[in-house]
């Protein structure tokens, strides 16, 4: 790239520090005009401030990039954009910076941060919501519920919606509104030739499709309208188990998925305490009594601890929050169906489970499918092989059942056939065409990457 042509070879394993740009130089009189011109702020390796603009929710992501835009407004991001695309910079885009693989920062490259931008601005009449691209979820559930509304949002309130959205999008209303990206009414974004421009479905209604799981390889997304539902009461159920009851937890809220009416959503969940213990949560998008007539199976099952009742949505969004700043690995598998023997195979991967730590092991419905989601969450780089490693028995414990599809959302870096595979083929040959037309020189490639056809 041409901006790092400029600087000296870089410290091993740091790719940035150390770097400086030549008097006189292109890059340098670039990032000086950069720094005049945006209304937000730029840092580069050496600044104060510049460590803390480059970390990201996973505390195993440790990068240095050349230059970090922090936008204020939409011309920020054009001229963020125009200034990358100048130096020859891949970019990297910002929103909630939670993505497991850390796609939000990357060596080398530009950071077009968004997090200044995150206002959000709810229509009740319209019963919709615009949100920036640096707004999180929390912001956006809590904004909502004011109105007595909600859109189907992520399991984890810090999460940005943006890149939700992009990818498609699972949460607890899934069942009962549709995953993320089918609520989402119209697009702002800028290309990777630096201009505004808008989806919806009338206008650039090929790139609005693109949208629709194809997650940030489009162009930088700096707002998007989104459809919201009437949910003026919510309501939850937690129940904890005796760790030999897993299986027989597991086998009864299949049932209770399967019959039960789309109100209903949830998990089932090992935690990671001092032993791996057994709970069910369970999802409804109406009142405690709609919910307890749902739940009644569970109910029954020998249980250490219930809470039922009503909740509000925002704050059931926060149930699996966890500190910025630990050491992350995900991964997931979805399974077309749930038998009795895929029960016990992933109930007993649960034994493995590096205890204490923040770490989950979740199984949850996705429409037809069922998803296994371990949530490696860890803080001693010495438990790193143990707990990647559990990560993976929990793949490979699933394999004989998994469908070989993938929600990208909830996976790292896994190579590009694991992404055809969250695509679909078919697609993913749309998508790539889609890619030649919007971004051919594949500038946005720190994500979930589809190349250009």
């Amino acid at each position: 790239m041409w901006l790092v042509a400029q600087f000296p070879a870089p410290l091993e394993g740091r790719s940035c520090l150390g770097w400086y740009m030549a008097p006189g130089s292109k890059a340098r009189a670039a990032l000086a005009v950069l720094r005049e011109d945006l209304a937000g702020d730029v840092f580069a390796p050496g600044d104060p401030g510049y460590d803390a603009a480059r970390t990201v929710f996973n505390g195993m992501i440790d990068r240095y990039p050349a230059v970090i835009a922090q936008c204020a407004d939409d011309a920020d991001v054009v001229r963020a954009v125009r200034f990358g695309r100048e130096l020859d910079l891949h970019i990297a885009v910002r929103g909630g910076g939670h993505s497991v693989a850390g796609s939000a920062v990357a060596d080398g490259a530009l950071v077009v941060d968004l997090r200044r931008m995150d206002e959000v601005t709810v229509d009740p009449v319209a019963e919709a919501v615009r949100v920036q691209g640096g707004a999180v979820m929390g912001r956006l559930d809590r904004a909502a519920q004011a109105c007595g509304l909600a859109t189907t949002g992520s399991r984890d309130s810090a999460t940005g919606v943006a890149g939700f959205v992009l990818g498609g999008g699972s949460g607890w209303l899934d069942r009962a509104f549709g995953p993320a990206a089918d609520n989402l009414i119209g697009v702002e974004l800028v290309t990777a030739d630096g201009e505004r421009v808008r989806a919806d479905a009338d206008e650039n209604p090929e790139l609005f499709r693109a949208l629709h799981g194809g997650g940030g390889n489009f162009g930088v997304v700096t707002a998007l309208t989104l459809a919201l539902h009437e949910l003026p009461v919510f309501s939850a159920a937690q129940l904890r188990y005796p760790p030999p009851y897993g299986p027989e937890v597991v086998r009864t809220f299949r049932e209770v998925i399967r019959t039960g009416p789309d109100q209903a959503g949830g998990a089932v969940v090992y935690l990671a305490e001092t032993e791996p213990v057994c709970a069910a949560l369970v999802t409804y998008a109406g009142g405690e009594e709609g919910l307890r007539k749902v739940v009644g199976p569970l109910l029954a099952l020998p249980h250490a601890a219930e809470i039922v009742g009503p909740v509000p949505y925002s704050q059931a969004q926060c149930l699996f929050d966890v500190p910025s700043g630990l050491r992350n690995h995900w991964s997931a598998e979805c399974l077309a169906d749930l038998p009795d023997e895929a029960v016990d195979a992933w109930c007993g991967c649960a034994e493995g489970m590096p205890v204490p730590s923040r770490s989950r092991q979740l199984l949850f419905p996705l429409n037809a499918a069922w998803v296994v989601h371990p949530v490696g969450i860890w803080a001693d780089p010495a438990d790193d092989e143990r707990a990647i490693g559990w990560v993976r028995s929990i793949r490979a414990g699933v394999r004989p059942w998994a469908t070989g599809a993938v929600p990208l959302n909830l996976v790292g870096d896994e190579g590009p056939e694991r992404v055809r595979a969250g695509l679909g083929v078919g697609n993913a040959l749309r998508l790539g065409k889609a890619k030649r037309r919007w971004d051919p020189d594949n500038v946005f490639r720190f994500n979930h990457n589809i190349r250009p056809l």
